[in-house]
């Protein structure tokens, strides 16, 4: 379980193939010097386990169905990457409940720079659009935001918008996002349990319960 509070920004410096998917190498001192084997952290909000570590650096395995799913199946080496490590028990949650399951990749639309912020424009996969509402909480490259904007139902094309304080900028990757550039979406938990019960409430008599 994470926080979507970014601890600091690694560099992926190995890529090697592991069955049909990837072990990769990341540097994050922070995350490493204590890391220890079987522990999880957070890739770009990618829930990943150590396998290996040494005093700056990780090891972790990356299995295919998460490269197809991820953003993160278009990383190389010297991509950046946000870093956290699993929250402790009775730690503050300053952000909001972050699992390390990405739900879809977004598109970088637009970013619109202002005096103190940028807003960033990012598409939505139809899927996950009913999960995205204004005020509420979303995961974008493992970082936890507030969504400040969101498409009409009607609109063909779902988008949402999230505006970056200096420090969010500065201290997660998202700072250097570019328009093209694809980001993990993880929506929020709450949201996606009461879709699946609706659902359910919603089946014919006789249905699936």
């Amino acid at each position: 379980m994470f926080t979507g509070i970014i601890e600091e920004i690694g560099e992926i410096t190995a890529i090697a193939p592991a069955g049909d998917g990837w072990r990769l190498t990341v540097r994050a001192p922070r995350a490493a010097r204590d890391a220890v084997h079987g522990e999880s952290i957070a890739v770009s909000g990618v829930c990943l386990t150590v396998v290996d570590s040494t005093a700056e650096t990780f090891d972790a395995d990356v299995m295919k169905q998460t490269l197809d799913v991820a953003a993160l199946g278009g990383a190389a080496v010297g991509t950046r990457v946000n870093i956290e490590k699993a929250m402790p028990v009775g730690a503050r949650l300053g952000g909001h409940i972050v699992q390390g399951h990405v739900d879809g990749v977004g598109d970088l639309l637009e970013v619109r720079p202002g005096a103190q912020w940028s807003v960033l424009r990012i598409s939505l996969p139809d899927d996950l659009a009913p999960l995205v509402v204004d005020k509420g909480s979303i995961s974008v490259d493992g970082t936890s935001l507030t969504v400040s904007a969101v498409s009409e139902p009607a609109e063909p094309s779902p988008w949402f918008e999230v505006s970056l304080i200096p420090e969010t900028l500065s201290a997660t990757t998202l700072g250097a996002r570019a328009v093209g550039d694809r980001v993990n979406l993880e929506t929020d938990i709450l949201a996606r349990h009461v879709e699946r019960l609706l659902a359910f409430r919603a089946a014919p008599e006789g249905g699936s319960r």
